[in-house]
């Protein structure tokens, strides 16, 4: 995969599972999808119980010198910072390719139109890849598997236990992506009764 930090994951399964949850999370440039772009996307399976099964590929997805200058400064800040400007700028992925490589990988672990899409506030991603990225978009079921929502549920009906789960804040797609499972496990054990 040209350009995709390929992270380590679990041996292909049998057969894709029904079941299996696709976590995603995206970069972008601002936070309008008719006008900004997305500059890096990674996605992560679990099984039901949020063990992680594999980590996809994650693409920083190339943009224009003109595009990235457009950037309000925490973008510039943040995605500075984080590394991902310059790997952006070193890329050659298209939204394209990222696209195609990774329903590629979804495919051997959940079945198309299963999973829903997981995350922390996923509509905005989502918003995102109906532009730029439709068949992965279409890949996914119509529901969203939100953690934000717990976060404001908790925040309001549980409030001494919302500032529990500290974020760290890498704004980096697979970090972000490994932060939204830990939560959700946090809101599992502390927030829910089961």
């Amino acid at each position: 995969m040209s350009q995709a930090t390929q992270t380590e994951g679990a041996a292909k399964p049998a057969r894709p599972n029904e079941f299996n949850l696709v976590w995603l999370d995206m970069e972008m440039t601002g936070l309008d999808p008719d006008n900004d772009r997305i500059i890096e996307v990674a996605v992560v399976v679990t099984d039901p119980e949020l063990n992680i099964i594999a980590e996809g590929p994650v693409f920083a997805i190339h943009q224009s010198d003109e595009t990235l200058d457009k950037m309000d400064n925490w973008n510039k800040g943040t995605h500075g910072k984080s590394g991902l400007i310059d790997r952006v700028k070193a890329s050659t992925v298209t939204e394209a390719q990222a696209e195609t490589e990774l329903i590629a990988f979804l495919k051997q672990y959940v079945p198309n139109n299963k999973s829903p899409m997981c995350g922390n506030s996923i509509c905005q991603d989502r918003r995102f890849m109906a532009r730029g990225m439709p068949k992965l978009e279409a890949f996914f079921h119509y529901r969203n598997l939100d953690v934000s929502t717990l976060k404001e549920l908790c925040r309001r009906w549980k409030p001494e236990l919302a500032s529990g789960f500290k974020k760290h804040q890498k704004h980096t797609a697979l970090a972000d992506i490994v932060e939204s499972i830990e939560e959700l496990r946090y809101y599992r054990e502390h927030f829910i009764k089961l």
